[in-house]
């Protein structure tokens, strides 16, 4: 493993010095391949780096105390031992945890679809509620969104929504919000003050290269229609919308957010494709498994993987026990603390399996 480690300190120096080369530096693509190339591996050469220094610190601090005759330089000596000693298992730790195999889907764009599932029109509210959340979220991180396909209800909430997030490490950061989402609240419907609760789904799926997915036109059926909205000029009046059908599966998709019919096919080509792919990629996965898991099951209360309890201003995640008293601020897209937690809860996961 040392030489391993080694191997790839030996790279991250070889590159650092590529860049800094004068013809490199004047081609902008060169240079920005070999950044990305690099920052692949900072933590990495970072993490490997503390763990080096801390044992090199032991080994000088250890000649030390068997060689040094004043008893204060060797108590100096011995503090300094113990404190590497004490620092090494965390940063040999956040080294294996750097080494784990990344999700080649992690830089990538996602696709996130959200339906109101249990709960009639509230659960239509709630899941405009959850857009709302995650496309402010988006907008602390710097990511843009664009939506794809909306059904609105006359109330302002969302039969389902799908929208595209365009960010560096998007997936990495969302691909854990997969799952049935509980709200407990006194909806805006309720006249009498009881807490109602509801559901809605929400996917989130890495959205493909064209290079990545290969469509069989035969098995499309591809419709053009008028899109539909609120009404007032927000409704095209041109048939620009576009729906396409993979008869094999039965799988939908719509896509009317664009004004042209050209870039409205080509978003909902690229979607079906991300989709298929999901499926798919469940399917081994539970041939493995030997069990069928749902990434967003039927949408019934009990199959939750969140509960968002307004009267207790709490948020709960049911998957890792992790509960937060501010509901206010994470429904206005503080997401990173319950992000965070779940990132490391996966990677302790992981990390155990290995062991």
């Amino acid at each position: 493993m040392d030489e391993k480690l080694s191997q790839i300190e030996e790279k991250y120096e070889k590159l650092t010095a590529q860049m800094d080369a004068p013809e490199v530096y004047s081609d902008a693509q060169r240079y920005a391949g070999l950044a990305r190339e690099r920052k692949a591996l900072e933590d990495v050469v970072a993490a490997w780096r503390e763990v080096k220094g801390l044992k090199a610190a032991m080994d000088e601090a250890r000649s030390l105390m068997d060689a040094e005759d004043d008893p204060e330089l060797r108590e100096l000596a011995r503090e300094e031992y113990q404190t590497a000693q004490k620092a090494l298992p965390d940063a040999e730790l956040n080294l294996r945890r750097l080494l784990l195999p990344r999700d080649p889907n992690d830089d990538k764009n996602v696709i996130v679809e959200i339906r109101g599932g249990v709960g009639g029109e509230e659960s239509a509210l709630f899941a405009h509620s959850l857009y709302r959340m995650y496309t402010m979220y988006a907008e602390r991180r710097g990511w843009r969104v664009t939506v794809a396909n909306s059904s609105e209800t006359a109330l302002g909430g969302v039969r389902e929504i799908s929208f595209i997030i365009e960010g560096e490490g998007a997936y990495s950061r969302l691909k854990f919000e997969s799952g049935v989402h509980r709200v407990q609240r006194v909806p805006e419907t309720e006249t009498q003050g009881r807490v109602h609760t509801s559901t809605a789904t929400v996917a989130v799926l890495p959205e493909l290269e064209e290079t990545e997915f290969s469509l069989n036109m035969a098995e499309l059926r591809i419709d053009v229609f008028r899109s539909s909205g609120a009404g007032g000029q927000k409704v095209n009046k041109t048939e620009t919308a576009i729906r396409v059908t993979h008869l094999p599966t039965g799988t939908v998709v719509e896509c009317q957010d664009e004004r042209s019919q050209y870039k409205n096919k080509a978003r909902a080509l690229s979607i079906l494709a991300s989709r298929l792919a999901e499926a798919e990629r469940q399917r081994q996965a539970d041939e493995v498994a030997g069990v069928r898991r749902s990434q967003i099951g039927m949408g019934f209360r009990n199959e939750r993987i969140r509960t968002y309890n307004f009267p207790q201003g709490r948020v709960t995640d049911h998957r890792i026990g992790l509960t937060l008293y501010k509901i206010d601020s994470v429904m206005d897209g503080d997401l990173d603390e319950l992000i965070d937690a779940l990132i490391t809860a996966d990677q302790a996961e992981r990390l155990r399996e290995e062991i």
